[in-house]
């Protein structure tokens, strides 16, 4: 039985990311541990506690709390950590970047400092396409690029992962990093593009979309990088980068029309709004590393995923209903509260 550490893993990608391991992976205990900030929902992972009782179990801490996380390395003795814990919104990081560099640069290097002190096997580090900056009309991602973040965010997800080849260099520690492309699919928080313009387009609300809306992502269904995570995980080479990708490239006023058209709305819905400072225009990856030495590829397409994604928003109304009211927020307190 392999000792399996997830952080973030009450997060859009983590939530998945767990429920993908305990479904195809029977010989992995998991621990989750996770703040809770306003992203975090454990009524995500209730579920799991119910279906895997021997095999998963809930912590609450935080990364950056160098002397917290020293007590659960010990008391758990992980062979591998898979680190997704990270504050991970553009738009908040240009109001306050204090917090980003908290979570995401002293939190790696708090994780980093245990998995050497207590010889974790495996370091798994999730990192971003948007450390590479951004594209033009031609060209994608490599993982031999340069770094050249362009937002607090991704200036600290690149710090990171510098951090990352520091530790394998310096330690010794046996880590990989994955970067990948913009997810999309079920738990992911409402403030994000995607399940944004359903929610609004469900209530026939205005849909906000940066300047002229013609910025390129390349999409990528969870399910899909949830599985490269955990191919890269048990395959990876140490010190090695991973680029995943959807094969997805789509403007964002495409997105947000197709939202419009699978809900039959129309387009006078959308409202263009004054860009945000520093917004990439194109991001694409070049995933043939993955595919030729690990095997990996996206399964999903485009028109498959986002009809799935855009059904599970509409059948989980309480969902977010409970996060755009806050009540979401009060529900470990209830759940643990006289435990």
């Amino acid at each position: 039985m392999a000792k399996v550490l997830v952080t973030g893993g009450c997060g859009f990608i983590g939530t998945n990311l767990l429920k993908y391991i305990l479904a195809n992976r029977p010989d992995w205990e998991v621990v989750n541990l996770d703040l809770l900030t306003y992203a975090g929902n454990l009524e995500n992972t209730l579920e799991l506690e119910k279906l895997y009782p021997q095999r998963y179990s809930f912590v609450r801490a935080d990364i950056a709390d160098a002397e917290t996380i020293d007590t659960v390395f010990q008391e758990h003795a992980f062979d591998l950590v898979m680190n997704l814990a990270a504050e991970s919104h553009v738009d908040r990081s240009i109001e306050n970047a204090g917090v980003f560099i908290r979570t995401n640069v002293l939190g790696v290097q708090v994780l980093l400092d245990a998995a050497v002190k207590y010889s974790v096997k495996k370091f798994l580090h999730v990192s971003t396409d948007e450390v590479y900056g951004s594209l033009g009309s031609e060209g994608r991602f490599r993982e031999d690029l340069p770094l050249a973040p362009n937002s607090p965010y991704s200036a600290s997800k690149a710090a990171a992962d510098l951090l990352v080849r520091a530790y394998i260099k310096t330690y010794g520690l046996d880590a990989v990093i994955t970067r990948c492309s913009n997810n999309y699919g079920p738990y992911q928080f409402p403030e994000k593009l995607i399940p944004l313009m359903v929610v609004n387009a469900y209530h026939d609300r205005e849909l906000p979309v940066y300047g002229d809306g013609k910025n390129v992502r390349d999409w990528i269904y969870v399910e899909d990088h949830c599985r490269g995570i955990v191919m890269v995980a048990e395959q990876g080479e140490c010190g090695e980068i991973y680029n995943m990708g959807g094969d997805a490239e789509k403007e964002n006023i495409q997105i947000v029309r197709s939202i419009l058209g699978h809900l039959g709305k129309t387009d006078d819905l959308i409202r263009y709004v004054k860009d945000r400072p520093g917004h990439d225009f194109r991001y694409a990856m070049d995933f043939s590393k993955i595919e030729s030495e690990l095997g990996w590829s996206p399964e999903y397409d485009f028109t498959g995923g986002i009809s799935r994604t855009i059904d599970w928003y509409l059948n989980n109304k309480p969902w977010w209903e409970r996060i755009l009211s806050g009540d979401y927020q009060n529900y470990y307190e209830r759940m643990y509260a006289n435990r």
